[in-house]
């Protein structure tokens, strides 16, 4: 019974996604067109990226790098300022998803390090509000962004003029909101950066994280790489593969199926006719507290022309709910493991993305 309740409040968004995918099936029968639904790609990559930081973790290597920070960083908000920064910038260019999982583990690592594991929540909900508002300024940033930039068209100038007044906005609001984390001096005394790595296990999943970029630049095909992964580290470090967060990857696949029968309802296909044409901002927004931002992309794109609109709705939607955007979920999971306050965690995410949100929100009723 204790390792049941401790499953629930563990993955309680596994359990939620599963009931809600459950409900859609009495609504649209199961049929070859639930593979349609799935976003395999987006999931084979997802896969790769936690095998590889995974190993990187296993390895040492976050540590490690993250000693080094600390011997150049001497306050807990100089270090917010550069972990939220890591996450807004990088996240242009290997999406929000790849950015937090790539950093948010890091910073676990250098909280520990500093003694300063009572910041984590605060950190890592700016990080997670940092990537995917980051990502938003490029075509590659996030699936809608990739989706939209593809399905309409769109031309750089017409993208980047859209959306750069948000993200100004957003790089701003990043930097101020650390500062609100104190001025506390980090301890080093724990420092130590004597780790010895294995050089052949280091070039292994140097090599597997740059197939996974080049996949995301979809220069490799995603099929390709999940091989390639699988094949490298079950020959060389098959454990790893128990140190994946597959919960992760099945709340996905649920949430895909519900949002894939919702699409398939027609009263609620009428509803969003008739809603969705000139209110493109605000039902993009709502939507995505309730489907996630990129299924809400999807499904909304077929009832608009109106790409530039939709496209601020759906990624200002990102921020919010948990679900809003499916990449917060991978920030939630790191900080469960942590066992440092789910509730907790859950409040403060909601306070300071409801207030980046109603900031950006407020731009935009200036500037359209």
């Amino acid at each position: 019974m204790t390792r049941f309740k401790e499953f629930i409040k563990n993955e309680i968004v596994l359990i939620v996604s599963f009931v809600l995918a459950v409900i859609s099936v009495f609504f649209v029968a199961p049929n070859k067109g639930y593979t349609e639904y799935i976003d395999f790609r987006t999931l084979g990559l997802l896969f790769c990226l936690m095998v590889v930081m995974a190993g990187l973790n296993n390895l040492g290597v976050f540590k490690y790098v993250a000693e080094k920070m600390l011997m150049k960083v001497k306050s807990i908000s100089g270090l917010a300022v550069i972990l939220g920064l890591l996450c807004f910038f990088s996240s242009m260019i290997i999406t929000n998803d790849v950015a937090l999982i790539t950093f948010v583990p890091f910073t676990v690592t250098a909280l520990k390090l500093s003694n300063k594991m009572d910041k984590l929540i605060f950190i890592v909900t700016i990080e997670t509000v940092a990537a995917n508002l980051g990502s938003m300024l490029t075509p590659i940033g996030n699936p809608q962004n990739l989706y939209l930039f593809s399905a309409f068209n769109m031309s750089m100038s017409d993208f980047f003029v859209t959306i750069l007044p948000y993200a100004l906005l957003s790089f701003m609001l990043v930097i101020i909101s650390c500062l609100f984390i104190g001025k506390g001096e980090i301890s080093t005394q724990n420092a130590e950066c004597e780790t010895i790595f294995s050089k052949l296990h280091i070039g292994i999943y140097s090599f597997l994280f740059i197939l996974a970029l080049l996949t995301v630049f979809r220069v490799i095909p995603y099929k390709t790489t999940v091989l390639i992964t699988l094949v490298f580290v079950i020959i060389f470090d098959k454990k790893i593969l128990t140190k994946v967060d597959y919960s992760l990857l099945f709340t996905f696949v649920f949430l895909f199926i519900f949002i894939g029968n919702l699409g398939e309802i027609k009263q609620i296909s009428v509803f969003l006719k008739n809603i969705v044409n000139e209110n493109e901002v605000i039902v993009g927004i709502v939507s995505s507290q309730i489907l996630s931002n990129v299924p809400a992309t999807i499904l909304l794109s077929k009832f608009t022309e109106n790409a530039h609109d939709l496209l601020i709705g759906v990624n200002l939607g990102g921020l919010g709910t948990l679900i809003a955007s499916m990449a917060s979920l991978i920030s939630f999971k790191f900080v469960v493991k942590e066992k440092v306050g789910t509730g907790k965690y859950i409040f403060v995410f909601t306070v300071v993305n409801i207030v980046f949100l109603m900031l950006n929100l407020g731009l935009w009723l200036i500037i359209r």
